[in-house]
């Protein structure tokens, strides 16, 4: 399975719409994740031109896209084997301490394999503890500053995960 991840698009306060880049890194994908900070339900539904789209809201994004059935806090989702979370913001202390903490709240089987983030703006591809952590960056406001930036394309299969950042402006 392949999956197209990006987060903090920021649109329309930092580009009008998403650069035409992102649907030709995401022209095979099965389903895109985005990581919150989209602004407007627009870019969710130019993505679902693509594939199928899930989200997490962002901090900046307005109360009213929880609306949206496809946006939630975090997603527990189940992709080939791999329980994956996406959320936006990485805090240690409410992500990654509870279920190492026996926390009851936290089912066995939702203790993640992929934890796909955004919020700082950069990538990040680190592998701890046996989980994936992604932040594929941001395809418009990349390191904070306008202009293409990055997606990332995880591929998914029984017992593997790998990622590749894709620079939009190498397309």
């Amino acid at each position: 399975m392949l999956v197209g991840l990006l987060a903090d698009t920021h649109i329309p306060e930092v580009a009008l719409a998403l650069p035409s880049q992102v649907g030709e890194a995401f022209r095979d994908v099965d389903l895109i994740l985005h990581a919150g900070d989209m602004y407007d339900l627009s870019v969710l539904d130019n993505l679902e031109r693509i594939a199928p789209v899930l989200a997490a809201k962002g901090d900046d994004d307005p109360d009213e896209v929880l609306r949206d059935p496809r946006v939630k806090w975090k997603h527990v989702l189940r992709l080939e084997t791999h329980t994956l979370w996406l959320i936006h913001e990485m805090f240690y202390e409410r992500i990654i301490r509870p279920w190492k903490q026996n926390d009851p709240a936290v089912h066995p089987e939702d203790i993640p394999d992929v934890v796909v983030f955004g919020h700082d703006h950069c990538t990040i591809v680190q592998r701890r503890n046996h989980v994936l952590y992604v932040n594929p960056g941001s395809p418009t406001f990349l390191n904070y500053r306008a202009g293409l930036g990055t997606v990332g394309l995880l591929e998914l299969e029984p017992g593997r995960s790998d990622v590749h950042i894709v620079d939009l402006s190498e397309l």
